[in-house]
């Protein structure tokens, strides 16, 4: 997109995120979750919640989608953050934080065989996983 393209209000407002420190970083990530339903996903990628039904389900449907839950790191962090690293192509510093900061999703919406085999290689690496 040219730099021309885009309008003034939104450049400043991406100039005034960019400038934001990491404790205020995360108070506007809890911010926009908590209030307007918008999370970022593990690769970058926004998730927005979808708007509550008052209609409740005649029937549970089977669950087809899994969110993969990084619990625990364990004992060897080092290969856990090797392998968050690998699953969400975040870089090793990103990887890192995701991994100290458990319980994290690491990866979200993906089929059952997906999250069997992510679950697996996190496990394998010593870490504790939750597939919800």
């Amino acid at each position: 997109m040219s730099e021309t393209a885009i309008a003034d209000d939104i450049r400043q407002l991406g100039d005034k995120i960019v400038t934001l420190t990491l404790k205020q970083a995360k108070e506007l990530s809890d911010y926009l979750k908590d209030v307007h339903g918008i999370e970022a996903a593990a690769g970058g990628a926004v998730m927005v919640a979808p708007a509550a039904s008052d209609a409740a389900p005649a029937k549970a449907a089977e669950q087809t989608e899994f969110d993969v839950v990084l619990s625990a790191a364990g004992d060897k962090k080092l290969e856990v953050v090797k392998v968050v690293k690998n699953i969400t192509g975040a870089s090793l510093m990103d990887a890192k934080k995701m991994v100290e900061s458990a319980p994290v999703t690491i990866k979200q919406a993906v089929s059952k065989a997906d999250a069997e085999k992510l679950k697996a290689q996190l496990a394998e690496a010593g870490a504790t996983v939750e597939l919800k």
